[in-house]
């Protein structure tokens, strides 16, 4: 048996790392500023502590020189020695900030808002440089300047440099291939996506327009003593103290909105938000906003943005936040997690789960509160989120057994009532049953004869609405769930017509309407007004709409009853009419039955060609019974 040790050409390391380090080339801007805000906030804790001195301003300063290639990200932060470079930024993986945190650890407690948790992110550089140079000047009193350069191979120089203030530049000689970023649009639009809300003043500069403004000026007297106007003034491209950094309670209404305009860009108010803050057992502050919400779910686009203390890490990343949450709009902070993680380990990591659970409570509490303490403020809400809040039913039990006691159901008459009150106000007429409208307009004959007979009925017109009703099923034991178009005889019915009358009227309109499949009963219904309606079996209904929504494929058979309303004239007129009549006749059972259909479906083109035409014709007949 032979032994030995795995050879690895360190050679080949770097490469690999430059290509497969981060999917998005973008990144490494945001690695180096958030190693500028490592830097800045290292010196901070150190002046903190009395061990450096006092600075007025702290910043990280982002320069473009399309002229020559170059980007360059400065700050003022503790900078680093030649020893440090070496042990810092020369042993790849090696993380500064741990290290530090270690060194100090009993002397800054607890807290730990240093941003770095591991010492590949410097690495990035290489993905969009051929090489990349670092001027440092450490805090530490008589330090000398030193200089860093490598073109992405495993050599380097390091010798004196030339920076005169403490801090630290790391310049990058983008590569031909990498140009796009070279673009201060570009790099604006990278800044402004990850670095927003970092917690060091970022500024921007346009080497090449301050340039062209400086021979623009050549010529300009300028007086010295006259201060720069506010334009003039450079300003942070960023926001460094957010508002889910603030206590609740200091925050207003308009704080909140302004926030959320400014954040996600929507000119629409959101309808109420739930302010995140949570420091144990893990840490987690944020804030979710509740937005108008469209009906349907499969056009609704939310979004929530993930960060680490402040900095950008992706938006709508499902193993953090539960995937039904992704349909509100909102910023999540949470410290403890890495800045870059892969989703297996995100899926497998149980601290995560106890993120999303907590998550996921605070939501449900939120809407309880609401429908506890203002039920009014809730209902009016209602049809801009149950879209969102049934999808999350659907999603995670353990939300829908939070949440089951808030779910309401709008009626036909225009009030909410919970299942319960649904139940307990109906139990004497249908024990469990609820009665339900699909579509308002074209269900608008059942809804009339619904109201005329003051019988219940709630609106679930949503396409979620299908395997929410399902679900409530499955959930409430011996709750029923029925269109109103479908058990109209235990609804509406008044007692079946009398044999001679019902087999009379079955013969005629099978002879008719030739369609084998098709149910035909004759019922006396408690309305005068309707000469029939078509029933619908709610178990086959339900399956052809499910493979529908599923895209399962292939038209499912469809189970109709046409049930005729002997109480109704059209119907006694059919009876009355001879063979002698039986165009006129065969004409008014054809209008009978599109009339009934349409109350519950469209009528496809010729259906409707012919319905027309059928129209006219009755028109005429009427008015031929008038000379």
């Amino acid at each position: 048996m032979e032994k030995g040790s795995l050879s690895i050409n360190s050679e080949n390391l770097l490469p690999i790392i430059k290509k497969w380090l981060y999917s998005d080339t973008d990144i490494f801007l945001r690695e180096l500023v958030s190693n500028g805000c490592d830097a800045v906030n290292k010196y901070k804790k150190l002046v903190s502590m009395g061990s450096a001195q006092p600075c007025d301003s702290y910043k990280i300063t982002v320069s473009l020189d399309k002229e020559n290639s170059l980007i360059t990200v400065s700050d003022n932060g503790l900078g680093m020695t030649a020893d440090e470079i070496k042990e810092y930024i020369n042993q790849i993986a090696f993380s500064g900030a741990n290290a530090f945190i270690d060194k100090y650890k009993d002397r800054i407690g607890g807290e730990n808002d240093i941003i770095g948790h591991f010492g590949l992110g410097f690495y990035s550089a290489f993905m969009v440089a051929d090489r990349v140079e670092i001027e440092s000047l450490s805090y530490m009193e008589g330090a000398e300047a030193a200089h860093w350069s490598c073109d992405g191979g495993i050599e380097f120089e390091l010798d004196k440099g030339r920076r005169v203030e403490r801090g630290t530049d790391i310049i990058l000689h983008i590569s031909e291939d990498r140009a796009e970023f070279l673009s201060p649009y570009k790099l604006k639009e990278i800044l402004t996506k990850y670095c927003y809300f970092m917690p060091v003043e970022i500024y921007f500069e346009d080497l090449d327009e301050i340039r062209k403004k400086a021979l623009e000026d050549e010529n300009t007297e300028i007086n010295e003593n006259e201060p720069a106007s506010e334009e003039e003034k450079p300003t942070p491209i960023n926001d460094t103290a957010p508002l889910w950094l603030k206590n609740p309670s200091d925050c207003s209404d308009e704080d909140y909105k302004a926030f959320y305009h400014k954040v996600f860009t929507d000119f629409n108010d959101p309808l109420f938000w739930i302010h995140l803050n949570m420091d144990y057992p893990f840490k987690l502050k944020g804030i979710l906003y509740f937005p108008k919400l469209r009906r349907e779910l499969d056009a609704i686009e939310g979004q929530v943005k993930l960060y680490n203390n402040q900095v950008f890490i992706a938006d709508n990343i499902k193993e953090v936040i539960p995937e039904f949450l992704l349909l509100l709009k909102g910023t999540i902070d949470c410290p403890d997690l890495p800045l870059n993680v892969s989703r297996s380990f995100l899926q497998n990591d149980g601290y995560v789960g106890k993120i999303s659970k907590y998550i996921v409570k605070k939501v449900a509490d939120k809407l309880n509160s609401r429908f506890k303490k203002d039920r009014e403020a809730y209902e009016k809400n209602w049809e801009d989120i149950n879209a969102f809040i049934k999808y999350g039913c659907l999603r995670d039990e353990e939300f829908y057994k939070k949440i089951k006691g808030s779910l309401i159901y709008k009626s036909i008459y225009g009030d909410y009532k919970t299942l319960e009150e649904y139940l307990n106000a109906n139990e004497a007429k249908h024990e469990k049953k609820v009665f339900y409208v699909s579509d308002e307009k074209q269900q608008a004959q059942y809804i009339s004869m619904f109201k005329e007979n003051e019988l219940e009925a709630v609106i679930l017109s949503n396409q979620i609405d299908t395997p929410y009703v399902n679900y409530m099923e499955m959930y409430n034991e011996g709750v029923k769930f029925l269109r109103v178009d479908s058990d109209i005889n235990d609804i509406l019915g008044n007692g079946e017509a009398d044999k001679e009358t019902s087999e009379k009227l079955q013969k005629l309109f099978k002879e008719t309407l030739d369609n084998d499949s098709l149910t035909i009963k004759a019922e006396n219904l408690k309305t005068s007004g309707v000469s029939a309606v078509i029933e619908l079996s709610e178990q086959s209904r339900r399956m052809q709409e499910m493979s529908k929504l599923y895209g399962f494929g292939g038209e499912m058979p469809m189970a109709e009853t046409l049930i005729l309303n002997v109480g109704n004239n059209v119907i006694k007129l059919l009876l009355e009419l001879g063979d002698d009549k039986k165009d006129d006749r065969d004409i008014i059972i054809k209008q009978v039955y599109d009339l009934a259909a349409m109350s519950h479906r469209s009528l496809s083109a010729e259906e409707l060609t012919h319905f027309v035409e059928r129209s006219n014709r009755v028109l005429e007949l009427l008015a031929d019974s008038k000379k």
